[in-house]
């Protein structure tokens, strides 16, 4: 059975249980000297837990240990039974190899015990299959001790889990009487699951750091930190075993590249969507309302790469033409002193990119501002230039900020628009006109192709991520300062 057949059964166990404790709790009678505790929809949660949770903690639990214990056996017998030199990719070719043979008709699994590569050879092409290369006839009754291990494990897995979710449910069905907390006992079961839920985020910075920091010290004891945070220049290449030389790991062209690319879009970016977000909140009528927000906020739903097609076809063209155009009326030559591949270029597109992003965020938090505080400052006499430029914008800007901080933090993290609209060179310049790269197109490039995750050309891109991280937290750090000390308390 399926997994996901059985979370089905447990749910539809779980469905059962509440209807029955509902019902049985919507009997209770009330004694003269003892009130029942729980209304009768506490009572069926209070058995639908009972019957769910540990089932699906069982289930969890099961599926993570039983394919270690399963791999821990075929490990031994692969030591045993082969010749590999790589126990790894012994395993990986026991599981290519059992996937394969599950996938025949269970007639033809009949029988392949002591079959070899040369029997299931016919058996795979009939249907298909790929054969892994360099699968040996000793791994046949490997993989096909592995698929019985796993088809025993899961078919206990389905009984006990099934039994448990049944036994939870009559046991939590005897329990309801008169004064049982359900109600303080599903409480404590909610309130263990939002723990849960907002523990995953934690726990995944946690991982995602952690995954970064251990490869960047790694690459940090092969190169100096010195030479990667203060080199200007960037050529990950090495010479041939033997020889000295080395390639060059400096991040100053990466970081200025990111922060110039990055700089221009907000440029772009801030302007267009706060000044959209105030006519939006404080002039347009419903109506303007109802259709520009929603038109202005497609642009957020179009994905990064048409955005870098529309920069590499028409915006890196078209200022391509227009400069040619300016400096051959200038001058008589008509070549253009701005490149298709261009910062500027990069950091308009992207700056349209944000826009939605800016206008949406700011337009929301404007709109929140206490309409007392605009109807007190009109009251005064105040124009609504005025009020919005004196009351509405000082009260919103802790928000504004926030959004700005977000709009940073997308534009900084781009790829796919940088790496169309302004290249892959890692320069120093600055002329916008000219090309330049940012961090995360490095990560794409160092860790695309068929690399050695030891070498240095690899194990630079975590050294680049946990750099665009700090930078990330350094914009946190900044913006929460900014919004402690401009935060106002507005009734």
């Amino acid at each position: 059975m399926s997994v996901f057949a059985l979370i089905l059964i447990v749910l539809a166990i779980g469905v059962a249980g509440y209807v029955l404790g509902r019902r049985k709790g919507a009997a209770l009678p009330d004694a003269p000297n003892a009130k029942v505790h729980s209304r009768p929809t506490y009572h069926g949660a209070y058995v639908f837990c009972w019957a769910t949770v540990p089932a699906f903690l069982l289930m969890a639990l099961w599926l993570a240990i039983s394919p270690a214990v399963i791999f821990a056996t075929v490990e031994s017998r692969l030591e045993s039974d082969t010749q590999s030199a790589s126990i790894s990719l012994g395993r990986s070719l026991v599981r290519s190899l059992g996937q394969g043979i599950r996938a025949l008709p269970a007639d033809e699994q009949r029988g392949l015990e002591n079959a070899g590569i040369a029997q299931l050879q016919p058996l795979f092409e009939r249907r298909s299959i790929p054969l892994p290369g360099g699968a040996t006839d000793a791994m046949v009754p490997i993989a096909i001790e592995k698929n019985r291990m796993e088809d025993t494990s899961r078919l206990a897995m389905t009984v006990v889990v099934i039994v448990l979710a049944l036994g939870g449910l009559f046991l939590s069905q005897s329990r309801i009487a008169v004064r049982l907390r359900a109600r303080n006992k599903v409480e404590q079961v909610v309130k263990v699951f939002l723990v849960v839920c907002s523990s995953i985020a934690i726990l995944t910075t946690v991982g995602i750091v952690c995954s970064m920091l251990f490869e960047s010290i790694d690459f940090f004891q092969r190169i100096s930190p010195a030479d990667f945070f203060f080199g200007t220049v960037w050529e990950p290449r090495f010479a041939a075993a033997g020889s000295q030389a080395a390639g060059q790991f400096g991040i100053i062209p990466l970081l200025a590249g990111t922060l110039y690319i990055a700089f221009v879009a907000m440029v772009f970016a801030v302007p267009v969507g706060l000044f959209a977000a105030i006519y939006m909140a404080e002039y347009a009528s419903s109506r303007v309302r109802s259709i520009v927000k929603p038109l202005l906020e497609v642009l957020a739903g179009i994905p990064t790469i048409v955005y870098g097609f529309f920069a590499l076809i028409t915006v890196g063209p078209f200022l391509r033409d227009i400069s040619a155009d300016i400096n051959g009326l200038l001058t008589g030559d008509y070549t253009g002193f701005i490149q298709a591949q261009s910062i500027l270029t990069a950091g308009l597109v992207m700056g349209i990119m944000l826009i939605p992003f800016v206008s949406s965020l700011s337009d929301d938090i404007i709109t929140a501002v206490p309409r007392s505080l605009r109807d007190g400052s009109m009251g005064l006499g105040a124009t609504p230039s005025e009020t919005v430029k004196r009351v509405v914008l000082p009260a919103a800007l802790p928000g504004i900020v926030s959004a700005l901080l977000l709009t940073a933090s997308r534009a900084i993290g781009e790829t796919m628009i940088v790496v169309l609209a302004a290249g892959i060179a890692a320069n120093i310049t600055l002329n916008p006109f000219e090309a330049m790269t940012t961090v995360t197109v490095k990560i794409v490039s160092q860790l695309t192709g068929d690399l050695d995750f030891t070498s240095p050309q690899s194990l630079v891109a975590f050294a680049l991520g946990i750099t665009l991280f700090v930078m990330t937290l350094i914009l946190n750090i900044i913006a929460l300062a900014i919004v402690r000390k401009y935060r106002e308390q507005y009734d």
